[in-house]
């Protein structure tokens, strides 16, 4: 009586198996290795109904983080600015501008204008702004150089790893209180003068940041 399967055929299970291991294998590590805030967040730069040049706001004109977000330093959330804090300049300034239209029918209607948000922290993180800033951590920190952004983009991943490296390592970005809001400083010392300031800041300031889960997770 001739054979119905073929003899190769013994082996197919395990072939199947290992197969759809490997593959397995290689599709959570793909997803792993790529499909993380690194890469889906960093660099997201979405165009808004107003286009605003923060690199020549802040760095030419000089205004601070604080004229348009205002209450950082007081409040959980850095807030966006309302119409009617563009339209303190813009009254006097470039009044007619097409490009500025939906500021002007924002401050008419009491309408918001319709921005879009770069920075999103997740519902199930609580993360409070006013806790970092007077404690010497900087905007820059945590947002990149905005000063030199004409357009706003994520430049950090803010994941939960990254987040902890600076809570386990708080020297390596603390600087001086009045310093905050100045994004282009660095500590004069270099890399080491940064980490012995930062140790001192965190004995004088009692800073603890936490680690546990309830720290960013209540």
């Amino acid at each position: 009586m001739s054979k119905v399967f073929p003899k190769w055929s013994n082996t197919l299970p395990l072939k199947v198996i290992v197969f759809a291991f490997v593959s397995v294998t290689t599709l959570l590590a793909g997803i792993t290795y790529y499909v993380t805030p690194k890469y889906t967040r960093v660099g997201y730069e979405p165009s808004q109904p107003v286009p605003y040049d923060h690199e020549f706001h802040v760095s030419e004109l000089g205004l601070d983080c604080r004229y348009c977000h205002d209450k950082v330093d007081e409040s959980p959330v850095a807030n966006i600015p309302s119409a009617s804090t563009c339209m303190n300049c813009h009254s006097m300034v470039k009044t007619d501008s097409p490009l500025l239209e939906p500021i002007r029918e924002s401050y008419a209607s009491g309408e918001p204008v319709a921005w879009n948000r770069v920075h999103q922290v997740p519902d199930y993180v609580y993360f409070s702004h006013e806790a970092h800033v007077n404690r010497g951590v900087s905007c820059v920190d945590c947002h990149g150089r905005v000063d030199e952004m004409p357009v706003v983009k994520h430049a950090e991943s803010h994941s939960m790893g990254w987040c902890l490296d600076c809570h386990r390592h708080p020297e390596e970005v603390l600087r001086p209180i009045d310093e905050v809001y100045n994004l282009g400083w660095e500590h004069p010392g270099g890399k080491k003068g940064q980490i012995e300031y930062g140790l001192q800041a965190i004995e004088e300031r009692n800073i603890t940041p936490p680690q546990s889960c309830t720290g960013c997770h209540r």
